[in-house]
């Protein structure tokens, strides 16, 4: 399993940024998919994961309706699409092979580092 993230930066509050996470060494198009991040001195946190298909979205709380996580099968590629970022979305985030509504996984990239200043 090979999971490589993009499209992280630097942004002030209220602005966007589009995450990419190109796969490979699975079968892509039948795998949950998700997206954790981390932020200094915490621990890991889910936020959003997605069915196989795509057809399926979750969302932990504080993310839902600014954040939408979307998929294409015929890339590879997994995407978290971030609107009116805020200072405390600041965070390196991974993607993740399955853990759709979160817990253990193992299978995580190396991450990309989202910074949302004031």
């Amino acid at each position: 399993v090979q999971l490589q993230e993009s499209g992280g930066g630097s942004v002030q509050a209220g602005g966007s940024l589009r995450l990419s996470c190109a796969a490979s060494g699975f079968t892509f198009g039948v795998s949950s998919m998700s997206w954790f991040r981390q932020a200094p001195g915490k621990g890991r946190e889910w936020v959003s994961g997605i069915s196989g298909g795509g057809s399926l979205t979750y969302y932990t709380d504080s993310v839902q309706g600014r954040f939408t996580i979307s998929r294409d099968n015929t890339k590879n590629t997994l995407y978290l699409q971030l609107n009116s970022l805020r200072t405390e979305d600041t965070a390196m985030y991974y993607c993740a092979k399955g853990c759709r509504t979160g817990g253990d996984c193992s299978d995580v990239g190396q991450g990309t580092q989202v910074t949302v200043s004031s």
